[in-house]
């Protein structure tokens, strides 16, 4: 009988017969996780590629983030600031164009060999090279194909120099730095497995750069290392111990690909997961009943929004773009569909960034909202249609604002449909008020304020894609000052024309910007040092610990 239990156990642990021997030997079926084991029950479905040059999603931004080094990262403790990881110090030259980084000494990855400025050189030239996803990053610095060896070099084993195209705020550089795809790969290692191309191959190059490899596989120095990713199974990370600084304290972190916010809620309060990630508001406030767990949760730089095309006569005047800001019950929202996982936020930077203006001025009033239709010749109201993803809390946020805008006489027809469908339409300008979400590409405000508050062509053919481009709102002013910001070295002086934008955009943007989300996790009470960071990069399990 106890053998069929553990059977049984061990065929739920490992959702099927497909897992690796290896993977078999790192997921023990207990009914208590191991001692020197995090497992974590997270929908990880997102993973696409491991490989940091090409890599753009949330679950793998938190794997990179832990097994890759960078030159900077945030600085937790204030997150307006970067500190060093692999560079021990950096200088900027007066013309604010090269910026040089002399690294830690004694630097080893996973692998153990030692990384040096060409590893960092390299890495950056097969970001280029490659120019997958997130190599705009980098590439928005004037850097090609052409140009990134001299763009990008080292000058000894201890110094890499970077050269921009512009004196950009330093902030705004080593902020993008900061970014997943800035991190640092074993050339060594990687070279190993590099990949013959051929022009049938219809690629530039006659390698590449090791890219499939390390679509599955890790080459860094971070805390801890790659040892596996099953697609929609699990991700293990083994402890490095090579690390430069204080190493992992255990031994195996393990990612269960658990979908439903149920069946983490159930396996943690059964020990057969010791953190869960994907709560929904109903779970939460089921599992803060049970003493045997805690919950914790950290804001992420995600922006819920309800945006206005200026392609509609209606929608285009100012005093109705106002209006609706008056027509969202916040109250409602907050209490609600987003307790738990969002807090209100009613500006384009998320809290922690550098300018973030902490002003949530516009409350549900639809008195008020009924004299700014007035005033804007719409008395009577008139009627939209508004373009929402099926899936929460968008749909439920979407049905409250349906009914209260109804109370001001705008009537609005919900168009239900999947992602990829209300994201074309949006994209192409085809919507009337479009709800979604945006999150940051990099922690940096330029990130959000490019794309709220700049539109260089605000043709249908532009090639800047803003959400204000989206939007068809032409602002050649303000795309100006968000221009400027990037220029302005003084950090204190940089965050005031932030927060003067925001003030712009929250008296005159076509944006209802609802809320920022807030990360959630619920852990069992022996776990130790667990906390969720700013960005998904910045979750780290290296102090995490079991008593």
């Amino acid at each position: 009988m106890m053998m069929e239990k553990i059977a049984l156990r061990s065929r739920l642990w490992m959702a099927g017969a497909a897992m690796s021997a290896v993977l078999v030997a790192a997921l023990p079926a207990y009914a208590v996780t191991p001692a020197d084991t995090l497992v974590e029950g997270f929908a990880i479905d997102d993973i696409i590629s491991m490989d940091p040059a090409e890599a753009f999603e949330i679950s793998t931004a938190e794997v990179t983030g832990n097994t890759y080094d960078l030159l900077v990262r945030l600085d937790l403790a204030d997150t307006s600031k970067v500190k060093g990881d692999l560079a021990e110090s950096w200088t900027v030259s007066d013309d604010g164009l090269t910026y040089t980084f002399k690294l830690k000494p004694g630097l080893k990855f996973a692998s153990g060999n030692p990384l040096t400025a060409a590893d960092v050189a390299w890495s950056f030239e097969r970001v280029v090279k490659l120019d997958k996803g997130p190599a705009f990053i980098l590439t928005q610095f004037g850097l090609t194909a052409d140009n990134i060896t001299e763009k990008a070099k080292a000058a000894d084993d201890s110094t890499f120099v970077f050269t921009v195209d512009k004196a950009y705020a330093p902030s705004f550089v080593l902020n993008c730095l900061s970014a997943t795809v800035g991190s640092v790969v074993d050339k060594k290692l990687v070279s190993e497995h590099l990949k013959a191309m051929t022009p049938s191959d219809d690629y530039k190059f006659d390698n590449d750069f090791g890219n499939e490899w390390l679509k599955t596989n890790s080459a860094g120095s971070g805390i801890y290392a790659l040892r596996e990713w099953r697609a929609n199974e699990a991700v293990v990370l083994d402890r490095n111990e090579n690390y430069h600084g204080e190493k992992g304290k255990l031994a195996r972190v393990i990612y269960r690909h658990m979908k439903e916010s149920s069946g983490q809620r159930l396996a943690l309060e059964a020990g057969d997961i010791d953190v869960a990630r994907n709560l929904e508001p109903n779970d939460l406030e089921a599992i803060a009943k049970n003493a045997d767990i805690v919950t914790t949760s950290a804001p992420k730089g995600t922006v819920y929004y309800i945006s206005l095309n200026q392609k509609n006569e209606k929608l285009a005047k100012p005093e109705v773009r106002q209006a609706f800001k008056y027509l969202v019950d916040y109250e409602a929202i907050g209490s609600t569909l987003i307790k738990g996982i969002g807090e209100i936020h009613q500006t384009f930077l998320p809290k922690g960034v550098l300018g973030e203006l902490d002003e949530n001025p516009f409350k549900l009033d639809v008195a008020k909202a009924k004299e700014l239709l007035e005033k804007a010749g719409l008395k009577d109201g008139f009627s939209v249609t508004m373009d929402v993803r099926s899936s929460q809390p968008v749909t439920g946020i979407a049905e409250s604002f349906q009914q209260t805008a109804g109370q001001a006489g705008i009537k609005i027809e919900i168009i239900p449909g999947d992602g990829k469908q209300t994201l074309t339409k949006y994209r192409a300008r085809n919507h009337d008020i479009y709800i979604g979400q945006w999150g940051q590409d990099y922690f940096d405000p330029n990130s959000n304020a490019q794309t709220f508050a700049s539109n260089p062509d605000n043709a249908d053919t532009g090639k800047v894609a803003t959400l204000a481009w989206r939007n068809a709102w032409d602002i050649p002013e303000m795309t100006k000052e968000t221009e400027a910001a990037l220029l302005e070295k003084d950090a204190a002086k940089r965050a005031d024309m932030y927060k003067k934008l925001e003030k712009e955009g929250l008296e005159t943007s076509p944006f209802v910007i609802i809320f920022q989300q807030i990360e959630n996790a619920a852990i069992r009470s022996n776990l130790k040092g667990f906390k969720l960071g700013p960005s998904f990069d910045t979750n780290f399990v290296g102090t995490i610990s079991k008593e």
